[in-house]
């Protein structure tokens, strides 16, 4: 992943990425934004989320 933006409030941290990559297989390249969501306490990562268009990588994996 590239990341590119981060925001961060309080115990909040949202991280703007992008994942690229090409199917091996196929040879469709994979190129999506995505959104990570963490809630650090004490130094700990105790929440991760995920936000991304699944729709955009099944059509890259597919034949």
């Amino acid at each position: 992943a590239h990341d590119d933006t981060y925001v961060v409030d309080g115990e909040n941290v949202v991280v703007l990425a992008r994942y690229t990559a090409a199917n091996k297989a196929t040879g469709k390249a994979i190129d999506v934004r995505v959104a990570h969501h963490f809630v650090v306490r004490g130094g700990l990562i105790v929440r991760f989320e995920q936000f991304v268009d699944t729709a955009l990588i099944r059509d890259a994996m597919t034949h």
